[in-house]
Protein backbone atom coordinates (compact mmCIF):
# COMPACT_ATOMS: atom_id res chain seq x y z
CA UNK A 1 0.00 0.00 0.00
CA UNK A 2 1.42 3.35 -1.00
CA UNK A 3 0.49 6.19 1.37
CA UNK A 4 0.85 9.81 0.27
CA UNK A 5 0.68 12.77 2.62
CA UNK A 6 -1.73 15.57 1.70
CA UNK A 7 -0.38 18.31 3.97
CA UNK A 8 -3.62 18.21 6.00
CA UNK A 9 -3.43 16.16 9.20
CA UNK A 10 -5.38 12.91 9.00
CA UNK A 11 -6.20 13.15 5.28
CA UNK A 12 -4.39 10.47 3.22
CA UNK A 13 -4.16 9.30 -0.38
CA UNK A 14 -3.82 5.52 -0.52
CA UNK A 15 -2.88 3.42 -3.53
CA UNK A 16 -3.32 -0.33 -3.08
CA UNK A 17 -0.98 -2.70 -4.90
CA UNK A 18 -2.50 -4.27 -7.98
CA UNK A 19 -1.68 -7.74 -9.20
CA UNK A 20 -2.40 -8.03 -12.90
CA UNK A 21 -2.35 -10.55 -15.68
CA UNK A 22 -4.10 -11.10 -19.01
CA UNK A 23 -7.49 -11.26 -17.23
CA UNK A 24 -7.17 -7.87 -15.53
CA UNK A 25 -6.10 -7.15 -11.95
CA UNK A 26 -6.76 -7.88 -8.29
CA UNK A 27 -6.37 -5.29 -5.50
CA UNK A 28 -7.13 -5.44 -1.80
CA UNK A 29 -8.92 -2.15 -1.07
CA UNK A 30 -9.71 -2.75 2.60
CA UNK A 31 -8.00 -4.81 5.28
CA UNK A 32 -8.58 -3.77 8.90
CA UNK A 33 -5.16 -5.00 10.05
CA UNK A 34 -3.23 -3.24 7.24
CA UNK A 35 -5.12 0.01 7.72
CA UNK A 36 -4.73 -0.06 11.51
CA UNK A 37 -0.96 -0.28 10.92
CA UNK A 38 -1.35 2.92 8.85
CA UNK A 39 -3.17 4.67 11.70
CA UNK A 40 -6.64 4.17 10.20
CA UNK A 41 -8.66 2.28 12.80
CA UNK A 42 -12.11 2.42 11.24
CA UNK A 43 -15.22 0.32 11.53
CA UNK A 44 -17.28 0.74 8.38
CA UNK A 45 -21.05 0.33 8.63
CA UNK A 46 -22.26 1.47 5.22
CA UNK A 47 -21.07 1.39 1.60
CA UNK A 48 -22.36 3.91 -0.95
CA UNK A 49 -22.15 3.87 -4.74
CA UNK A 50 -23.24 6.68 -7.06
CA UNK A 51 -23.24 7.13 -10.82
CA UNK A 52 -23.01 10.51 -12.52
CA UNK A 53 -23.87 10.41 -16.20
CA UNK A 54 -22.27 13.61 -17.46
CA UNK A 55 -18.75 15.02 -17.10
CA UNK A 56 -18.68 18.23 -15.06
CA UNK A 57 -21.18 17.01 -12.47
CA UNK A 58 -20.30 18.26 -8.98
CA UNK A 59 -21.66 16.52 -5.91
CA UNK A 60 -20.90 18.16 -2.58
CA UNK A 61 -19.53 19.51 -0.40
CA UNK A 62 -21.24 17.22 2.13
CA UNK A 63 -20.65 16.07 5.71
CA UNK A 64 -22.58 14.71 8.70
CA UNK A 65 -22.46 16.38 12.10
CA UNK A 66 -21.60 14.63 15.39
CA UNK A 67 -22.67 12.31 16.87
CA UNK A 68 -23.45 10.88 13.40
CA UNK A 69 -20.21 12.19 11.83
CA UNK A 70 -18.73 9.98 9.14
CA UNK A 71 -15.19 9.14 8.18
CA UNK A 72 -14.99 7.90 4.58
CA UNK A 73 -12.80 5.78 2.34
CA UNK A 74 -13.47 6.96 -1.23
CA UNK A 75 -12.50 5.41 -4.56
CA UNK A 76 -13.60 5.52 -8.19
CA UNK A 77 -15.18 2.35 -9.56
CA UNK A 78 -15.52 3.49 -13.18
CA UNK A 79 -14.43 6.58 -15.07
CA UNK A 80 -12.50 9.45 -13.56
CA UNK A 81 -13.24 12.13 -10.97
CA UNK A 82 -11.58 14.97 -9.06
CA UNK A 83 -12.17 14.23 -5.39
CA UNK A 84 -12.02 17.03 -2.80
CA UNK A 85 -11.86 17.28 0.99
CA UNK A 86 -12.18 20.56 2.91
CA UNK A 87 -10.94 20.75 6.52
CA UNK A 88 -13.82 22.04 8.67
CA UNK A 89 -12.34 21.26 12.11
CA UNK A 90 -12.37 24.40 14.29
CA UNK A 91 -8.88 25.11 15.63
CA UNK A 92 -7.15 23.18 12.86
CA UNK A 93 -4.08 24.93 11.41
CA UNK A 94 -5.52 24.01 7.99
CA UNK A 95 -9.16 25.01 8.65
CA UNK A 96 -10.88 25.91 5.38
CA UNK A 97 -8.09 24.49 3.25
CA UNK A 98 -8.91 21.96 0.59
CA UNK A 99 -7.09 19.07 -0.99
CA UNK A 100 -8.00 17.51 -4.33
CA UNK A 101 -6.82 14.36 -6.08
CA UNK A 102 -7.78 12.56 -9.26
CA UNK A 103 -9.31 9.17 -8.54
CA UNK A 104 -9.95 6.84 -11.45
CA UNK A 105 -10.70 3.22 -12.15
CA UNK A 106 -7.32 3.15 -13.87
CA UNK A 107 -5.10 4.65 -11.12
CA UNK A 108 -6.81 2.80 -8.23
CA UNK A 109 -6.16 5.61 -5.73
CA UNK A 110 -8.37 6.07 -2.68
CA UNK A 111 -8.86 9.05 -0.36
CA UNK A 112 -9.22 8.59 3.41
CA UNK A 113 -11.25 11.37 5.04
CA UNK A 114 -11.50 11.32 8.83
CA UNK A 115 -14.42 13.01 10.57
CA UNK A 116 -14.32 16.79 10.26
CA UNK A 117 -14.00 17.11 6.49
CA UNK A 118 -16.54 18.19 3.91
CA UNK A 119 -16.39 15.99 0.82
CA UNK A 120 -17.26 16.50 -2.82
CA UNK A 121 -16.18 15.59 -6.31
CA UNK A 122 -16.41 16.59 -9.96
CA UNK A 123 -16.79 13.96 -12.67
CA UNK A 124 -14.27 14.03 -15.51
CA UNK A 125 -15.74 11.34 -17.80
CA UNK A 126 -19.23 10.11 -18.73
CA UNK A 127 -20.77 7.43 -16.53
CA UNK A 128 -18.36 7.94 -13.63
CA UNK A 129 -18.99 5.88 -10.51
CA UNK A 130 -17.79 6.66 -6.99
CA UNK A 131 -17.77 4.01 -4.28
CA UNK A 132 -17.15 4.81 -0.62
CA UNK A 133 -17.25 3.26 2.82
CA UNK A 134 -18.63 5.20 5.81
CA UNK A 135 -18.09 4.79 9.56
CA UNK A 136 -21.61 5.98 10.45
CA UNK A 137 -25.03 5.37 8.98
CA UNK A 138 -26.68 8.03 6.82
CA UNK A 139 -28.63 10.38 9.09
CA UNK A 140 -30.64 13.04 7.21
CA UNK A 141 -31.05 15.12 10.39
CA UNK A 142 -27.24 15.38 10.64
CA UNK A 143 -26.61 16.42 7.03
CA UNK A 144 -24.35 19.39 6.46
CA UNK A 145 -23.45 21.05 3.19
CA UNK A 146 -21.14 23.81 1.99
CA UNK A 147 -21.45 25.58 -1.34
CA UNK A 148 -19.12 24.06 -3.93
CA UNK A 149 -17.62 27.41 -5.03
CA UNK A 150 -17.06 29.00 -1.60
CA UNK A 151 -13.76 27.35 -0.61
CA UNK A 152 -11.44 28.46 -3.42
CA UNK A 153 -11.33 24.99 -4.96
CA UNK A 154 -9.64 24.88 -8.33
CA UNK A 155 -12.15 22.59 -10.04
CA UNK A 156 -10.51 21.16 -13.18
CA UNK A 157 -13.51 21.50 -15.49
CA UNK A 158 -14.42 25.15 -15.97
CA UNK A 159 -17.90 26.42 -16.72
CA UNK A 160 -21.25 25.84 -15.12
CA UNK A 161 -21.31 22.48 -13.33
CA UNK A 162 -24.26 20.13 -13.19
CA UNK A 163 -25.60 20.39 -9.61
CA UNK A 164 -28.51 19.13 -7.56
CA UNK A 165 -30.88 21.83 -6.29
CA UNK A 166 -29.63 21.15 -2.75
CA UNK A 167 -25.98 21.64 -3.74
CA UNK A 168 -26.76 24.79 -5.75
CA UNK A 169 -28.50 26.40 -2.74
CA UNK A 170 -25.94 25.40 -0.10
CA UNK A 171 -24.54 28.12 2.20
CA UNK A 172 -20.91 29.24 1.84
CA UNK A 173 -18.05 28.06 4.05
CA UNK A 174 -17.92 31.54 5.63
CA UNK A 175 -21.38 30.92 7.15
CA UNK A 176 -20.46 27.54 8.68
CA UNK A 177 -20.52 27.23 12.47
CA UNK A 178 -18.56 24.00 12.45
CA UNK A 179 -19.44 21.37 15.07
CA UNK A 180 -16.02 19.72 14.61
CA UNK A 181 -13.06 20.42 16.92
CA UNK A 182 -9.49 19.76 15.81
CA UNK A 183 -7.50 17.35 17.94
CA UNK A 184 -3.83 17.05 17.04
CA UNK A 185 -2.48 13.53 16.65
CA UNK A 186 -0.37 12.37 19.54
Amino acid sequence: MQVDDTGIEGLKVLTPRRFGDARGFFAETWNARTFADLGIDAVFVQDNHSLSGAPGTIRGLHFQTPPQAQAKMVRCGRGRLFDVAVDIRRGSPTYGQWFGVELSAENGRMLWLPEGFAHGFQTREPATEIVYKCTAFYAPEAEGIIRWDSCGIDWPQAGDPILSDKDALAPPLADLDSPFIFEAAT
